[in-house]
């Protein structure tokens, strides 16, 4: 008989022999020694793959009041914690996740960022293109393979939930046996976000207001759920208009104390979750070498602060070399906003043997770069280089796809556009739609591939006037796609903004940065094609263009968009469709399509 193998998964795998063992009754018999042969190939594949486990989580979301800043609010948490759960695994392990939507009047999803979802694009966590919004009282099982060792983290995906307080880090270390390429005594993760007191269901009504109600700056910003509104740590320092802030009875916005050791290094994962802000991260009188970028190893390179855009995130190795007896601060700034929000403030406290009790640190925190100091961003971006390795881009390209940004109008209604369109989802999830040839579900022209030789894009549009369409851009399987993100001006003259993009189920190459207009003719050549980074987000700075490659290789429906929270639920992003025909053999779960046209063809039928 076979081996008899347990027909449930475990963390750990095990596999029952004596069944196998009692058939070798003569070790010499021709049949004894096939089998012994087979069970010797079975015992390897078993043995590769001791390392990796399925790791089993049970979640609830739900709104909490919670004090994020030291004012009480409605957050969104997950098992009653704010930020969510950090989930931690290897690369190679499975996530299983049972997540109970305990919002009585809304749906949720959770998407995954930066995690490819190869053979699962349903659990994406894209309410309307990968699934369905999971109802009041229902539970989903997200379940996925963690591929690619990184610093990853997880975030709402249907609304505005982002801003409400739904994420948390997400973080995969290398395969059971295997090394990082650099070395580190210890780490510690920062998960960035920004907070407004006013309610995400009010931004949202803001942002679709006619004329648009702007949401403004945030109130706060966040190091791990943690910020201060209204009063500063550093207080004591007579730069700052604000007073001492005072915790007691406000431990949940108490700031976050890294507690190191003298002479070590360690590893600061960083990854930003804010709706709006771009930011700025600084470690006092400490370097950083940057060594991560979105879940990709990069050529080291040091720095005094680094710019981190939402969607990003990064590994970076500080060596704690500077006086013990002192502590450090920990900044976060905003960049490329005019800065209303204060800074975020943690502290880098030195444990040492010596039992001197140290207050917070005595010098003032670090000053970031002047907010619109683009040349300091570009600095940082392309200093960002891949470890080399086997990951080149391909040398040639089968589609080009040229998406211009700008805000526009519709119906009077202010929106942001790609091509002149604003996105819109449709009820039934594309993914669906696709896989199920349903061609009435959303719009079926392809939205364009370029835009007008003639647009001028330093000068707010001639005409504002953009429309609406829940079209796709169907790529064909495993060729080569270029994207060039093009910047403009925004409706008001001399206003470009920064816009972080994010590409779901893929990382891309970023080949290079432009300043104006793209120019095929003059700009290609400049493109890295040796040692561009991969990254799943990338910036274009105002006015300019940034040139980005990937291969149509996951099959699946996936969002492109602008990381920004308000630029989202104003329309800009594109869909991509690839291979959703080759998903015939994988088995997509019902509970994911179950909504719109698609719900109706699993509701099971009483006829006879």
């Amino acid at each position: 008989r076979a081996a008899t193998v347990p027909s449930h998964t475990q963390s750990s795998p095990s596999v029952y022999m004596g069944s196998f063992y009692g058939t070798l009754v003569d070790p010499c018999s021709r049949a004894s020694r096939v089998l012994l042969l087979l069970w010797c190939c079975f015992a390897i594949l078993i043995h590769s793959s001791l390392g990796s486990k399925t790791l089993y989580f049970k979640w609830e979301v739900e709104y909490m009041y919670w004090a994020p800043d030291c004012i009480e609010s409605v957050v969104m948490g997950i098992n009653g914690q704010f930020p969510g759960p950090t989930i931690r695994a290897h690369a190679g392990d499975t996530i299983s996740i049972e997540l109970t939507n305990k919002l009585h009047t809304e749906g949720v999803v959770i998407h995954w960022h930066g995690i490819r979802m190869f053979d699962t694009p349903w659990a994406d966590g894209t309410a309307s293109i990968s699934q369905c919004a999971i109802n009041p009282g229902e539970t989903f099982e997200y379940k996925f393979k963690v591929d690619k060792a990184g610093t990853y983290f997880y975030h709402g995906h249907y609304g505005m939930q982002r801003s409400a307080g739904l994420y948390g880090s997400l973080i995969v270390d290398v395969a059971e046996g295997e090394k990082e390429p650099f070395h580190y005594d210890g780490e510690f993760n920062l998960l960035l976000s920004d907070w407004w007191h006013q309610s995400s269901h009010q931004q949202e009504l803001s942002l679709s207001s006619k004329p648009m109600r702007w949401i403004g700056e945030p109130q706060t910003l966040l190091i791990n759920g943690r910020g201060q509104f209204n009063c500063s740590l550093a207080a004591q320092d007579s730069n700052t208009p604000f007073s001492r802030c005072n915790f007691r009875g406000h431990e949940q916005c108490a700031p976050q104390f890294l507690h190191v050791e003298p002479n070590k290094k360690y590893r600061l994962r960083v990854a930003s979750t804010t709706a709006l802000s771009a930011l700025n991260l600084a470690i006092g009188n400490h370097k950083m070498v940057v060594v991560e970028a979105d879940g990709n190893y990069v050529q080291p390179f040091a720095v005094n602060d680094m710019d981190i855009y939402s969607g990003e995130s990064y590994s970076v190795i500080f060596k704690t070399d500077q006086e013990r007896l002192d502590n450090y601060w920990i900044s976060v700034s905003v960049r490329g906003r005019e800065p209303k929000t204060p800074q975020a403030l943690a502290i880098l406290y030195y444990d040492i043997e010596e039992k001197i009790k140290k207050g917070l640190p005595t010098s003032p925190p670090p000053i970031a770069p002047q907010w619109n100091d683009y040349d300091h961003s570009k600095s940082f971006s392309n200093k960002i280089l891949a470890l080399m390795g086997p990951h080149k881009p391909p040398t040639h390209y089968h589609r080009r796809i040229e998406l211009l940004n700008t805000q526009n109008y519709i119906n009077g209604h202010t929106k942001w556009a790609i091509n002149n369109i604003s996105l819109t989802l449709p009820t039934t999830p594309y993914l669906g739609s696709i896989k199920h040839g349903l061609h009435n579900t959303y719009d079926q022209t392809s939205p364009p591939d370029s835009f007008p030789d003639s647009y001028d894009v330093m000068k707010p549009p001639i005409n504002p006037n953009a429309t609406q369409s829940s079209g796709v851009y169907v790529l064909a399987f495993n060729t080569t796609v270029d994207v060039i993100l093009q910047n403009a001006n925004a409706l008001n003259a001399n206003t470009s903004e920064i816009h972080p993009w994010h590409l779901h189920g893929h990382d891309f190459w970023v080949l290079g940065y432009g300043e104006g207009k793209f120019s095929e003719k003059d700009d290609e050549k400049k493109f890295n094609l040796k040692n561009p980074p991969l990254r799943n987000t990338a910036v274009i700075y105002p006015h300019g263009w940034t040139a980005l490659r990937f291969v149509a290789d996951n099959p699946g429906v996936w969002a492109f968009h602008c990381h920004i929270e308000p630029h989202l639920h104003m329309g800009m992003g594109v869909i991509f469709a690839e291979g959703v025909n080759l998903l015939k053999a994988v088995h997509v779960p019902n509970e994911a399509l179950s909504c719109g046209v698609t719900g109706k063809m699993f509701i099971p039928s009483n006829r006879n």
